[in-house]
């Protein structure tokens, strides 16, 4: 049988279930969530690889306007970079809701004059039902889709549907991965992201956007990973925020990341976090690239 492969963009502006979109669509847990916009920062690949097509996702960060600091600009450049050059896109919409962001999303899409899947996620969410089919009828971006798919990332509904389409569109050539790999980024990198989800989830109310994650150290035994990460805040108060009182929010999430990092790694993994601040670091470019986002 031909073999296909190729690169998918998934974009969208942040919170429409872009990240939990790619994990049901690889089959295990690759990029973080939280229900707080603007979770993903950096395009994280995912690849999935079916009988004789393989699939490279690449998740985005959620396209926005409004965002005057440098890491809004660094994080919207890198989510329309990496639609660039990808052989199909999925432009990924909540259902019922179209925004100003959810327009420059399209109007990102469209440049590319690329094959594209309108994805409509969420829609388990709409009561009545009925409500969604008028909702489409009305939106006129329909018309520039390839493919209109209702479906919901968050319990799995109608993604074999959306892999049809995608697979359908796919160029006829060899796989560029191993069949077992499920995506690009280091262990390492992996590591952080863990981090910061939890931080992300256990304080998605009283911390701001500023916040990011760097692994100082990544020792693996084989039996025993051995991680040490610092957590950057911008201020003082943020810090004793992540802190808690007598250090329990620190030691809570800690927990929790070594939890999910045991799962990913499948071994043992010992975890120390430490809280730093850097003022204004989220308008820094030389310390935004430290952090590894992609400002070029």
């Amino acid at each position: 049988m031909t073999k296909r492969c190729g690169t998918i963009a998934i974009a969208g502006r942040p919170n429409v279930g872009k990240s939990t979109l790619l994990n049901r669509l690889i089959g295990q847990k690759l990029s973080i969530t939280a229900h707080k916009p603007q979770t993903t920062r950096h395009a994280v690949l995912g690849i999935n690889t079916r009988d004789e097509t393989q699939f490279i996702y690449i998740d985005t960060p959620g396209i926005h306007g409004g965002g005057k600091r440098t890491l809004n600009r660094v994080l919207n450049k890198t989510a329309s970079s990496a639609t660039t050059g990808a052989d199909v896109l999925l432009l990924v919409v909540q259902a019922l809701t179209w925004t100003e962001d959810d327009q420059m999303a399209f109007e990102i899409v469209q440049r590319q004059e690329r094959p594209w899947i309108l994805v409509v996620n969420k829609v388990d969410r709409v009561t009545p039902k009925e409500k969604l089919l008028p909702w489409l009828q009305q939106l006129s971006v329909t018309e520039h889709a390839h493919a209109v798919i209702p479906l919901s990332a968050s319990k799995g509904h109608n993604l074999d549907a959306l892999q049809t389409q995608i697979e359908q569109l796919l160029p006829e050539t060899d796989f560029i991965y191993d069949e077992d790999s499920f995506t690009d980024r280091s262990s390492r990198f992996l590591a952080s992201e863990l981090v910061r989800e939890q931080l992300t989830r256990f304080l998605s109310q009283e911390l701001p956007y500023s916040i990011s994650v760097e692994i100082e150290q990544f020792e693996d035994s084989g039996k025993m990973l051995s991680v040490s990460a610092v957590i950057w805040v911008e201020k003082q108060s943020q810090k004793s925020i992540v802190i808690g009182k007598g250090g329990s929010g620190l030691k809570e999430m800690g927990s929790r990341a070594r939890k999910e990092m045991q799962l990913m790694f499948d071994r043992k993994v010992h975890l120390n976090l430490w809280v730093k601040v850097k003022d204004g670091w989220s308008d820094d470019a030389n310390m935004i690239r430290s952090l590894g986002y992609e400002t070029d």
